[in-house]
């Protein structure tokens, strides 16, 4: 099993129509396939943005009949690659959702999927609000699965925030890790390139973050920025604002190394008493 590869991020502007979207992710893919992306990642909602919560409900599907994800895992195969569906908003009940992720092989094969655990429920300033849990129903399993050149640890967006999970992913096997994303402009002016760089320092892993950019006709801001991070926290590749691909190669070899260097994650100490 080779230890290197090339990885692609796309940094797409999903707006309410998903055919649309679909399209426009779909070309994406094809222009990192073909600058020999072998692992290709997109955003969380890259498939549909929606105004408001209520419309994933609205006009939202149930997973057997996603047209986003029947088509990506047909590219998927007809490319020859590896995807990460960053995530897609997917109907469980007739008031519900799961923020879903999906990792597919190059056969188009799903080979494991992940809800979204931590749900962004914030007010920020100037009346700009978000419950994602009016909708979604978290998930509350971390999951792993392995790629043909290493182990893949899982999360979405706001899961970025809670590095337990991260460090439970790298102690489990994780090598990479992916943080698929439609982080808002103002948090991500803010905190996205400090946190996902954080991510990777404290777990000696390979970063893949993948997010959404531009502006909605109805006025909500995604931040873009889509990074690669390398285990000793350097970026190797930024997406700017811009719809586009961005990518990197990647040396496991590295993580050995930077887990060499560090080992963190091998000198956890229980703490019996507190003063907190």
């Amino acid at each position: 099993m080779t230890s290197q590869f090339t990885v692609a991020c796309v940094q797409n502007s999903a707006i309410d129509d998903v055919a649309h979207n679909i399209r426009d992710v779909s070309e994406l893919v094809r222009q990192a396939a073909g600058k020999s992306a072998e692992f290709v990642c997109l955003p969380e909602y890259f498939a549909c943005l929606e105004k408001t919560d209520t419309l994933y409900l609205e006009r939202g599907y149930r997973e057997n009949d996603h047209p986003a994800l029947a088509a990506l895992r047909e590219l998927a195969a007809e490319l020859n690659i590896w995807m990460l569906l960053g995530s897609l908003a997917i109907k469980i009940s007739d008031t519900k959702v799961n923020n879903r992720s999906y990792l597919v092989n190059a056969k188009g094969e799903i080979v494991e999927t992940y809800d979204k655990i931590h749900l962004f429920d914030v007010v920020l300033k100037e009346g700009e609000a978000y419950k994602e849990s009016n909708i979604v129903v978290p998930g509350d399993r971390a999951k792993t699965a392995e790629l043909p050149w290493g182990t893949l640890g899982f999360s979405v967006c706001y899961d970025v925030r809670f590095p337990h999970l991260y460090r439970q992913l790298a102690q489990a096997g994780a090598q990479m890790l992916t943080i698929p994303a439609a982080f808002t402009a103002t948090t991500g002016r803010a905190h996205w390139h400090v946190l996902v760089r954080s991510r990777a320092i404290e777990t000696g892993c390979y970063v893949f973050a993948p997010g959404q950019c531009g502006k909605r006709p109805w006025g909500r801001r995604t931040y873009g920025h889509s990074i690669v991070v390398d285990p000793w926290g350097e970026v190797l590749c930024d997406g700017g604002e811009d719809r586009g691909i961005v990518l990197a190669e990647v040396d496991l070899d590295k993580v050995a190394e930077a887990r060499r260097m560090i080992p963190a994650l091998t000198h956890d100490r229980v703490i019996k008493d507190s003063a907190c």
